[in-house]
């Protein structure tokens, strides 16, 4: 049986909470050691609308090494005016279990900086 990370119990525990939808996709965030990944996700259509790495063609050139503050801060300067372009300004962030700080943080402040907003958007089990 597979060993269960705090990381993906804390992941789970958010989940529970968050749901993205057309007008505000929930904001997801991978971190490995070497590269970050960002992706937009409709919930209620189960689609991705959109997904950003610091491996990305565009980006790749001006970030070098993607596993630092830099390089977060940068993807996330990329990610929102990519996120504008599609119309959406606004986002439910999902930090996937990851802790509020070094570059999950410089990710969510240069998202915030470059015009795109949180949103908190909760799952509810009410059946209408």
């Amino acid at each position: 049986m597979r060993k269960i990370t705090g990381r993906e119990r804390r992941h789970r525990r958010i989940r529970k909470k968050l749901f993205g939808t057309p007008k505000a996709p929930r904001l997801v965030i991978y971190r490995s050691l070497k590269n970050l990944r960002v992706a937009l996700v409709d919930d209620a259509g189960h689609k991705t609308l959109m997904s950003v790495s610091t491996i990305t063609p565009g980006l790749r050139d001006k970030v070098g090494y993607g596993g630092n503050v830099k390089a977060a801060g940068l993807l996330g300067e990329f990610f929102a005016k990519k996120a504008l372009e599609k119309g959406i300004d606004r986002v439910v962030f999902d930090r996937s279990g990851y802790m509020y700080h070094g570059r999950i943080k410089a990710l969510a402040e240069s998202v915030l900086k470059n015009g795109l907003s949180f949103g908190l958007r909760v799952k509810t089990n009410k059946k209408k």
